[in-house]
This record gives structure tokens, C-alpha cells and sequence, in this order.
């Protein structure tokens, strides 16, 4: 009886540790003070014990290594064989935004495994050019539709299958202030966008219907690519159907994404490098931020709430951040010597501005190597005082959105890129 009793004693014990555990891993830190000490993985530390002294090193040694851990430990591997695609236009519009722009919607068809998954593209094309433009590729959250009011936008192949009768994701306009399409064309940009649940719904059952049923079963499922995954493999597809038209400059590419976009962004551009400027708007834990310091948003929270984001061995560091073999600035570090831009918003603590800052600054040792410029130190700069060098940051008043002022950065920046 006596051993029954003390079994059920530690029984309740272990409940309970484990209900305290996964609540105090769950809540956010907002107090700078309770930032724990942590070291960084140095970046240019390969895992012989080699360190990198030299581009060549980098990239043959030491990048691929660290495309390996990501995939191994927190996207998933994106699988090497291909699909079928097929990009077909169904609709153009020459003289949209009050004639400031062509407007085309590609109907985008994966095929694989016997199946296959369509998506719709909206892009948009200045009227007024010479010779190629530079482009924007990136998700919307809210279908096509949601760029602006214009009837003619048909919805995007997620939204088509939904029912009738939901009407708040079906709101004409519903994002227009994140797209300021004027602004964006009127600079000379093109930009082509598509919504972000053609590729992988976002929910934890989203898999069957997205495009990594296209392709063979993994074998290893602790590493199977996510939602995160295929979303970056998706900012690719939209790149090869760019590199193939007339109008763009292949090699003035630029991907984009805000908060969870943010991170399939920055997982696009460690992969391919075809996209020579890179944006992260507020991508808070496993994006931008360090994990290390345990601030806002932590894995626990991030695993659980969207388990369908990363693959399964990053769960294996819920409430363990110190344990992590690498964190987010070695991300960030594997898009040199191309140019990286992120950005924090004051109020959204829940994506640790000072974590994302601190992650780009830290990936100056590779910036280095190539000769380039990051950001100049460690202490974050003041609000409305961007950061422009080959690694780019600013911080702004507000909460987590995307502003007219987020996207003027991003166009000076590009400006200063491209045409100087």
C-alpha cells in the first residue's frame, strides 16, 4: 500500500513538473533582465574544428555544413527531384492601377506522384520602363484578392475551394495598406505574389493538400520538410517563371515575406541564391531572432501552436534553446555575400526586435570574408534611423505589420543596390 502511495506521489509530481515546464516554456519574456547568458555557435567554426579563413573555405566547407544542420534540425530537407510545372495566363490587364501597370494572373500547375496542385499568381509589371526590371517575389496571406478592390483579381485556388458563405478571408482590399502597389510599380518594381495556401495550407492537417504530396513519402520523418519548407521551395518556382520573362532583370530578384513569410524568405534565400537581396519583416523565432535568448516567442510555443511549420527535431528543443547547435544568425550569414534587409517594429516584442538585430549583426563574420559591410556594432540603432549597408536593419514605431514606411526602406534600399 506503502508503494502504491509513493507511486502515485511521484506520479503527480512528474505531472506536475511537466505541466510547470511546458507553461514556463510556453509564456513570453519581456524583461531584458531574464535573458539568460548564452554563447553563439561561432559561424565560422566548421565542425572539425576548422576555421574558415578564406571564401573558398566557406563555400566548400563550412555553408554546406550548415545547410545540412538547418535541414537536419529545423526546416526539414527540401527534397532534390522535381516536379512538372506548367505556368499558364489567364487573364492580362495592360493598363491596371489607373494604367501604371500590366496585370497578369498565371494559373501555376505542380504535378507529381499522380497528383497535382494548382496556384494562382498575381503580378504586376511597370507600364513605364526601360529595359528589364528588378522584381519582388512573395506570399500574401489573404489570396490575391486581398491586394487591392479590383473585381477582375480572381480569387486564389485555396480561397476557390473554400465555401460560399466565409466572407471575412473573401474581402476585396482586405491587405491593401501591406501592398502599397503604387508606391511599389511607380518605383519601377515589378512585383509578383501569390497567395501562400496554394502551396501548403496552413494548418496542422494542411499537408494532404499541399504541394509535398507531389513527391515521394520521406524516409526519415523527423527531417521531413514542413509548411515552412515548401513555402521557401514555392518563392522558387516563382523565380524560375521571372527568370524566363522578357520584362525582368533575373538578376535583380528579390524575396520578401512578413512574420512566418519572413521565415520561408530567409529559408528561400539561404538555398537559392538566385535572389540577391533578401527582406525579413518582423520573423520573429525561427526567423530572424535568436533563440538563444529566449524572448517573446520561444520554440515551445512556436512547435505547438504550429507544428506543421518545422520539421520534427526542432520540437526536440522546446524549453532547451541553450542546447541548440546553432541559432539564427548562421541562417541569416548562409545569404552572403548576396544582400540581406531585416526589420523589427517597436511594439512587436513578441518577435524580439533586439534578438533580430543582434542576429543580423552577427552574421558580419561571413559578410567580412566577402569583403562587405554589416551593421557597425552591436548596439541597435534608434527608431526611423535605417541601417543600409550590404546588411541592412531598421526598427520602426507600431506593431507587427507592414507599413508604407517598411516599404520605402526596402525600395531605397534596393535603389541603392541596383542603380548606383
Amino acid at each position: 500500500m506503502k508503494n502504491t502511495f509513493r507511486l502515485l506521489c511521484w506520479a503527480t509530481l512528474l505531472l506536475c513538473s511537466s505541466f510547470t515546464f511546458a507553461q514556463s516554456s510556453n509564456e513570453a519574456n519581456y524583461d531584458e533582465s531574464k535573458v539568460p547568458k548564452f554563447s553563439l555557435p561561432d559561424v565560422l567554426m566548421c565542425n572539425d574544428g576548422t576555421r574558415v579563413t578564406s571564401v573558398r573555405q566557406w563555400e566548400k566547407h563550412r555553408r554546406p555544413e550548415l545547410l545540412k544542420l538547418f535541414s537536419e534540425q529545423e526546416y526539414g530537407y527540401t527534397p532534390k527531384e522535381k516536379v512538372k510545372v506548367s505556368y499558364k495566363l489567364l487573364r492580362e490587364n495592360k493598363m491596371a492601377l489607373e494604367g501604371l501597370a500590366t496585370q497578369q494572373q498565371i494559373l501555376v500547375t505542380f504535378k507529381g506522384e499522380g497528383r497535382s496542385v494548382e496556384a494562382l499568381m498575381l503580378v504586376y509589371i511597370p507600364n513605364q520602363r526601360k529595359g528589364r526590371v528588378p522584381v519582388f517575389i512573395g506570399y500574401n496571406f489573404q489570396g490575391n484578392h486581398s491586394l487591392n478592390q479590383d473585381e477582375e483579381v480572381l480569387l486564389s485556388s485555396y480561397f476557390q475551394k473554400l465555401d460560399s458563405n466565409s466572407e471575412s478571408p473573401l474581402i476585396r482590399g482586405g491587405q491593401a495598406l501591406r501592398w502599397p502597389l503604387q508606391m511599389i510599380i511607380g518605383r519601377g518594381y515589378a512585383l509578383v505574389t501569390m497567395c501562400y495556401n496554394d502551396i501548403f495550407p496552413d494548418n496542422p492537417q494542411g499537408a494532404s493538400e499541399s504541394v509535398k504530396m507531389l513527391f515521394k513519402p520521406s524516409s526519415h520523418p523527423n527531417t521531413d520538410w514542413q509548411a515552412l519548407g515548401a513555402w521557401a521551395w514555392g518563392n522558387s518556382r516563382m523565380a524560375d517563371w521571372v527568370c524566363k520573362q522578357r520584362w525582368a532583370n533575373s538578376r535583380q530578384l528579390i524575396v520578401i515575406g512578413h512574420s512566418r513569410q519572413g521565415k520561408a524568405a530567409l529559408w528561400a534565400g539561404a538555398q537559392d541564391k538566385r535572389f540577391k537581396v533578401v527582406i525579413s519583416n518582423e520573423s520573429g523565432c525561427g526567423g530572424a531572432a535568436l533563440s538563444k535568448r529566449e524572448y517573446g516567442e520561444r520554440v515551445a510555443r512556436i512547435t505547438q501552436a504550429f507544428p506543421h511549420w518545422f520539421c520534427a527535431n526542432f520540437s526536440n528543443y522546446a524549453g532547451r534553446e541553450k542546447d541548440l547547435p546553432f541559432d539564427q544568425h548562421e541562417l541569416l550569414a548562409l545569404i552572403a555575400p548576396r544582400a540581406l534587409y531585416v526589420a523589427s517594429a517597436e511594439e512587436d516584442r513578441w518577435a524580439d526586435p533586439r534578438g533580430e538585430y543582434l542576429s543580423a549583426y552577427h552574421a558580419l563574420p561571413v559578410y567580412k570574408l566577402y569583403g562587405l559591410e554589416g551593421l557597425p556594432s552591436d548596439t541597435m540603432p534608434q527608431v526611423h534611423q535605417p541601417i543600409m549597408n550590404q546588411v541592412a536593419y531598421h526598427i520602426r514605431t507600431g506593431i507587427h505589420d507592414v507599413t508604407d514606411y517598411d516599404w520605402k526602406q526596402y525600395l531605397d534600399y534596393c535603389d541603392i543596390l541596383f542603380r548606383k
